[in-house]
């Protein structure tokens, strides 16, 4: 492919024997054995001058991409020589990314002057490739696609509710008393109204809940369980400061709602840009120790 780009550039076999450091009959070799492995004439051939075919045209600017995009992956081996730089589009959660992202993008920009942020808040999934994402935040189970996934943390769910709600209303002992409370929904719940729990001793509850209000924001959950308006089921990353304050209180501790991954989730692994390797890592370093279960 180099060859063939060198004799396109050059616009003869001898002038790309410059470039290549290979002899006249090399050059004329690999572009001849690169048609023959393709199946198609890339070049018209002259005595007096070469020329592309209509094929040839667009497999020459496919390998001008690719060459490119090699070096750069060269590059960026040798000690990571080059600074990262340009536009670093990254989508994450709405309050994930403010409680835990936002004061990490400092420290990020502080490392990698030359890259330009573009910060999108959304709890929404977005297509990546659609919409121009170089990487997203995704907490949750992950559907089957083609894009790349690499954990970051993991954050366990947790039911609680206020002290004053308690006073009022009691504490459910196990899955099914959950039908005589108040609870607030998280909209994007995967599991939608069955909340779902393992006990300690592996029985499994599956408990379908009416929910007093629903929400697609979990902070606004979470301010509802403040004022004692219900039952949460919301990550630690989230409650984790309330918990820890006794503003509220873990119910049913024998029964566990599980843990949800998050994950860094980016389009491919194959030739991924400087900039995105390094914010991946960035935030599994940062994410290692999550500021949620030091509380």
């Amino acid at each position: 492919m180099n060859t063939f780009v060198a004799v396109v550039d050059a616009g003869s076999f001898v002038g790309a024997m410059d470039s290549t450091g290979l002899s006249k009959p090399a050059v004329s070799r690999q572009v001849a054995e690169l048609e023959q492995h393709l199946g198609i004439r890339l070049l018209h051939r002259t005595t007096r001058r070469l020329s592309l075919t209509d094929e040839g045209r667009l497999y020459y600017l496919r390998c001008k991409e690719v060459l490119a995009a090699v070096r750069e992956a060269e590059d960026e081996a040798g000690a990571r020589a080059k600074q990262a730089h340009g536009r670093l589009r990254i989508g994450a959660p709405h309050d994930f990314g403010i409680l835990h992202l936002a004061p990490l993008w400092a420290q990020f920009m502080a490392l990698n002057p030359q890259v330009e942020m573009d910060i999108v808040l959304s709890d929404r999934v977005v297509d990546l490739v659609e919409e121009g994402y170089d990487m997203v935040v995704r907490i949750g189970n992950l559907s089957a696609s083609g894009l790349v996934a690499r954990p970051l943390a993991q954050t366990r769910m947790v039911l609680c509710a206020a002290p004053d709600y308690l006073a009022r209303h009691g504490a459910p002992e196990q899955p099914g008393d959950l039908s005589r409370h108040a609870v607030i929904s998280y909209s994007y719940s995967s599991h939608g109204d069955d909340w779902r729990f393992t006990h300690a001793d592996g029985q499994r509850s599956s408990q379908r809940v009416q929910p007093r209000a629903y929400a697609n924001s979990g902070a606004t959950c979470l301010a509802l369980a403040l004022a004692g308006q219900g039952i949460i089921l919301q990550p630690d990353f989230l409650s984790h400061a309330a918990l820890a304050s006794g503003a509220l209180v873990e119910l049913m501790p024998s029964w566990q709602a599980g843990t949800i991954a998050v994950h860094a989730v980016y389009p491919t692994r194959t030739l991924l840009p400087l900039k995105v390797q390094l914010l991946r890592d960035f935030l599994a370093a940062a994410l290692q120790a999550p500021p949620w279960r030091q509380a």
